[in-house]
C-alpha cells in the first residue's frame, strides 16, 4: 500500500498521521525537534477544554506506539520533494541525537554533565545540561545531546556514567530517500520575533511574550508554575497584556493571528488564580473571541480586577521599580500611563516555513503553504488557528491525502 508523508509532529501532524494510519495506510512522520507534540507541548492549558496538553498528547502517543503503520523520524528534516501526486520522491536528512535506543531516561548522564545550555523549550528562561531530556513527557522518551555546547572528546563524563551504552558520539547525519503518494505539510508556527518591536522594550527581562507566559505558568516550566517577575522573582501585583504585538501591522505581520485574544484572556485567569488581589490590564484593538468562546470572554470581562483598555500601546518605558505602558484609550480619548510589574506581549503566529522553505512546496508571501495536487497543508502551516481548529483541519488533510493514494 502506498505511503503518506506527514511533515511536522505537532498537534496537526499527529492528528493527520494517526487518522490516516488507523484507516490502514502507511505513514511517515518527519519532525525537526527531538520530540513530538510541537507548540501544544509548551502550553499550560489549551482550548476548548482548558486542560493541560499532556491529557491530549498522551492519547496520541499511545495510539502511535500501538500502530505499526506509523514510522517516526525525529531530529529530521525534508531536504527536497520531487515528482507529482501519487509519486513523490522525498529526500530526508536525519540529524544525530548522539543517544541511541538503549536510553532508559535514568538521568545519570545529566547529573555528571558539567556544561549548561539555554533551554529553548522554556524560551531561554532557564538552562539544561548539554545532554538533556526536552521535557518530562517527551516522546520519544530519550535524551539528546546538543553538539553546540557538548565538549565531547574533552569531557565524556556522560559516556562513563551511562550503564546502558546509550551514548554514541560517533553518530553522523544520515540521508534517506522515500517514495510517497501524498504529503501533509504540518510544519506549525513560531512566535513572531519580539526583538523587532523596539517601542515595546522587548529586551527588558520583565517584558515577555505570550508563549513565555505559558511556560511561566506551566507546572514543568522554569518556575514550576509560579508566575513571578523574571528580573527578581518578585510576586506580581499588576500585569499588562499588550495585544496585537506585531500583528495587524503592515510593518510586521499584516494579518490577525486568530488566537492571541483568547490566549491573553486565558492567561489573565492564570494570574487571577494565583494572585486574588492582582490587577490585570489588557490593551487591545478589538477582542476576537468568536462563537463558543464568547462566554469565556464575558466571564473574564466580568472580573473586577481585569481592566480592558481599548487602545494600541504606543510605547513601554522603564520606571524605578516597574514598567509604564503608554497608550491612548480610544473609548475616552485619554492618554494613559499605566504602571505595572511586568508586561506580556501577545506576539502573533508566524508560520515556521517563513524561516525555512522546503524545495518542492509552494508558499505565499507570508510563508503559509499553498496546496497543490498531492501536497496538503494542515494547521498553522495553512493559516493561523487554535488547537481545536488544527485538529479538525488535520483530519480533513488526512482524508485528502488518502484520496490521492486511492487514485494511484
Amino acid at each position: 500500500m502506498s505511503t503518506i508523508l506527514v511533515i511536522g509532529g505537532g498537534i496537526a501532524g499527529l492528528t493527520a498521521a494517526i487518522e490516516a494510519a488507523e484507516t490502514g495506510y502507511d505513514v511517515i512522520i518527519v519532525e525537526k525537534n527531538p520530540y513530538l507534540g510541537g507548540r501544544v507541548a509548551q502550553l499550560r492549558k489549551y482550548f476548548p477544554k482548558l486542560c493541560p496538553p499532556y491529557c491530549g498528547l498522551e492519547i496520541f502517543f499511545k495510539r502511535i506506539k500501538s500502530n505499526p503503520k506509523v514510522k517516526i523520524f525525529t531530529m529530521a528534516e525534508v531536504v527536497s520533494i520531487e515528482g507529482e501526486a501519487g509519486n513523490f520522491d522525498v529526500t530526508i536528512k536525519i540529524n544525530p541525537r548522539y543517544v541511541n535506543d538503549n536510553c532508559t531516561a535514568c538521568n545519570e548522564c545529566v547529573e555528571v554533565c558539567p556544561v549548561e545550555r539555554p533551554n529553548e523549550f522554556n524560551f531561554g528562561m532557564d538552562k539544561t545540561k548539554a545532554i538533556y531530556l526536552p521535557h518530562e513527557m517527551a516522546f520519544p522518551l530519550k535524551y539528546v545531546i546538543d553538539p553546540e555546547y557538548c565538549k565531547k572528546d574533552e569531557c565524556k563524563a556522560c559516556l562513563s556514567a551511562c550503564k546502558y551504552s546509550a551514548i554514541d558520539f560517533n553518530m553522523e547525519p544520515k540521508t534517506m530517500k522515500v517514495n510517497v503518494s501524498s504529503i501533509v505539510v504540518a510544519t506549525g508556527w513560531k512566535p513572531y520575533d519580539a526583538s523587532n518591536l523596539d517601542n515595546l522594550l522587548p529586551e527588558h527581562p520583565d517584558v515577555i511574550t505570550n508563549m513565555m507566559m505559558e511556560r511561566l505558568a506551566a507546572y514543568n516550566g522554569p518556575t514550576k508554575g509560579k508566575i513571578v517577575r523574571p528580573s527578581d522573582g518578585k510576586e506580581i501585583e499588576s500585569i499588562a497584556f499588550v495585544q496585537c504585538a506585531g500583528s495587524r501591522d503592515e510593518n510586521h505581520l499584516p494579518y490577525c493571528s486568530a488566537v492571541c485574544c483568547l490566549a491573553t484572556l486565558k492567561q489573565a485567569t492564570y494570574v487571577r488564580e494565583q494572585y486574588p488581589d492582582a490587577k490585570v490590564y489588557i490593551f487591545y484593538i478589538d477582542i476576537r473571541a468568536l462563537g463558543r468562546y464568547e462566554d469565556f470572554f464575558a466571564k473574564v470581562q466580568a472580573d473586577e480586577n481585569v481592566v480592558l483598555i481599548k487602545g494600541k500601546v504606543a510605547k513601554i518605558e522603564e520606571s524605578e521599580d516597574g514598567l509604564i505602558v503608554i497608550a491612548e484609550d480610544t473609548a475616552t480619548g485619554v492618554k494613559t500611563r499605566q504602571k505595572v510589574d511586568m508586561v506580556v506581549l501577545a506576539t502573533g503566529m508566524q508560520p515556521s516555513s517563513s524561516e525555512y522553505k522546503i524545495p518542492g512546496i509552494e508558499y505565499d508571501d507570508y510563508g503559509f503553504v499553498v496546496p497543490k495536487d498531492g501536497i496538503i497543508a494542515a494547521g498553522v502551516a495553512r493559516k493561523p488557528a487554535d488547537v481545536a481548529s488544527c485538529n479538525e483541519d488535520a483530519t480533513g488533510a488526512a482524508l485528502k491525502a488518502i484520496q490521492v493514494v486511492r487514485r494511484r
